[in-house]
C-alpha cells in the first residue's frame, strides 16, 4: 500500500478516510504525526484553502496529501459564513458560539427564506510542488432551522435541516449522513480521480 497524509488532526476523520481509501490501496496518516503547525486558511475560496492545506501537509511529510475545506453558505447572508464558517463568531469560537451567531443573524428571516448549503472542496497533491492538484467538490442543499435539533454530528449540523427527510443533519446516522453530505459527495468524486495506491501515479 502507498501512504498519504491527511491534512487534519481529527482521529474520527482519519478513520472515515481510511475506510474509504484502503480499498484503493492507500494507508492514511494524520498531519499531527509530522507537524504541530498548520497552513494558513486565509484565502477567499474553499479551493485555495484546500490546496494550501494539502500543499503544507505534503511539504512537512514528504508524502502525497489530501485536504478538505468546507463550510456553510446561507443565501440571505450573501453566502456567509462561507470560508469563515469555523471562525464565524471569532478565531477561537466553538460550535455553540458559531450557531448562536447564525441564529441571531437569521432571527427576522422567515422559514422559506432560510435556504442554505454545505460546501466541501477536496484537494489531492502527489507532492508539495504538484502543479496539477486533483480537485473535487460536493454540496448539500437544505435550510437553517430556528433552533438546534439532534445531538449527533458537529459544527452547524444541529441547525441544518435535511429538507427531504424533515430532520436536522445532527439527527442522521453516520451512514445516512455519509450518503448525503457535501463531504461524502466530494470524497466519492475524488476517489474516482485518484490513482490506486499500488500504481505509481
Amino acid at each position: 500500500m502507498r501512504v498519504l497524509v491527511l491534512a487534519s488532526r481529527n482521529a474520527g476523520k482519519l478513520t472515515e478516510m481510511q475506510a474509504l481509501l484502503a480499498p484503493q490501496g492507500w494507508q492514511v496518516r494524520l498531519l499531527s504525526e509530522f507537524s504541530d503547525g498548520a497552513a494558513a486558511e486565509d484565502a477567499p475560496t474553499f479551493v485555495e484553502n484546500a490546496i494550501a492545506k494539502a500543499r503544507y501537509a505534503a511539504a512537512v511529510s514528504g508524502l502525497p496529501a489530501l485536504a478538505d475545506d468546507s463550510g456553510l453558505e446561507v443565501e440571505v447572508l450573501q453566502g456567509a459564513p462561507g470560508v469563515r464558517s469555523a471562525r464565524y463568531a471569532g478565531v477561537d469560537a466553538d460550535d455553540a458560539a458559531n450557531n448562536a451567531k447564525l441564529l441571531a443573524a437569521l432571527a427576522d428571516t422567515p422559514e422559506a427564506a432560510r435556504i442554505a448549503r454545505f460546501v466541501c472542496v477536496m484537494a489531492f497533491l502527489r507532492h508539495a510542488e504538484d502543479p496539477v492538484p486533483r480537485i473535487a467538490q460536493g454540496d448539500w442543499q437544505g435550510r437553517i432551522l430556528s433552533a438546534p435539533r439532534g445531538d449527533g454530528g458537529f459544527g452547524y449540523d444541529p441547525l441544518f435541516e435535511v429538507t427531504e427527510l424533515g430532520c436536522s443533519a445532527a439527527e442522521l446516522s453516520r451512514e445516512q449522513k455519509q450518503a448525503r453530505s457535501h463531504r461524502g459527495q466530494a470524497m466519492r468524486a475524488l476517489l474516482a480521480q485518484l490513482p490506486r495506491g499500488g500504481d505509481g501515479g
